[in-house]
């Protein structure tokens, strides 16, 4: 896995390798995006962060709360779509992750660094997708996808 720094340091996306003898199949591409509300906030680390297709990566995701009972929330957005809820975690209590994820993302709340990191476990092509990391209250005027690579056969789009 490599990471490559972006133009905008709070941002950072996940390219998925293809095998050679895979080309015919597409590639994954997964972005982050920022949030921010007020005096809370939501700060994704930047860069690119290649991986392959069965790899596990970690999405970073930092937060600065003025309530003392914090909720963070976890969204998959792929192409022009609405965001999907992934997962959330609280401060008090545990969340909850949608059925449809459960089986390979999960993430779990740091209160003392303030974090809340999400973890994709065996990556597939479908994967690729922005992902915003978010503090209740959901703030989504900010948030931009970066990019979203294409790949064909021998060439990259």
């Amino acid at each position: 896995m490599k990471t490559k720094k972006r133009s905008q340091p709070s941002s950072y996306s996940l390219q998925l390798l293809v095998p050679q003898h895979c080309r015919h199949e597409a590639s994954v591409h997964l972005c982050a995006a920022e949030c921010r509300a007020q005096t809370d906030n939501v700060q994704q680390p930047g860069g690119d962060v290649t991986a392959a297709e069965g790899d596990t990566v970690t999405l970073g995701c930092h937060f600065n709360s003025s309530s003392s009972n914090y909720y963070l929330f976890w969204y998959k957005q792929d192409g022009s779509n609405r965001p999907t809820f992934i997962l959330s975690r609280f401060k008090i209590g545990t969340g909850t992750t949608a059925e449809e994820f459960k089986e390979r993302f999960s993430s779990s709340l740091d209160s003392e660094s303030r974090s809340v990191p999400l973890k994709i476990q065996k990556l597939h092509v479908s994967d690729s997708a922005v992902y915003h990391c978010a503090l209740q209250p959901t703030v989504t005027g900010n948030s931009k996808a970066l990019c979203k690579n294409l790949q064909s056969r021998d060439n990259i789009l």
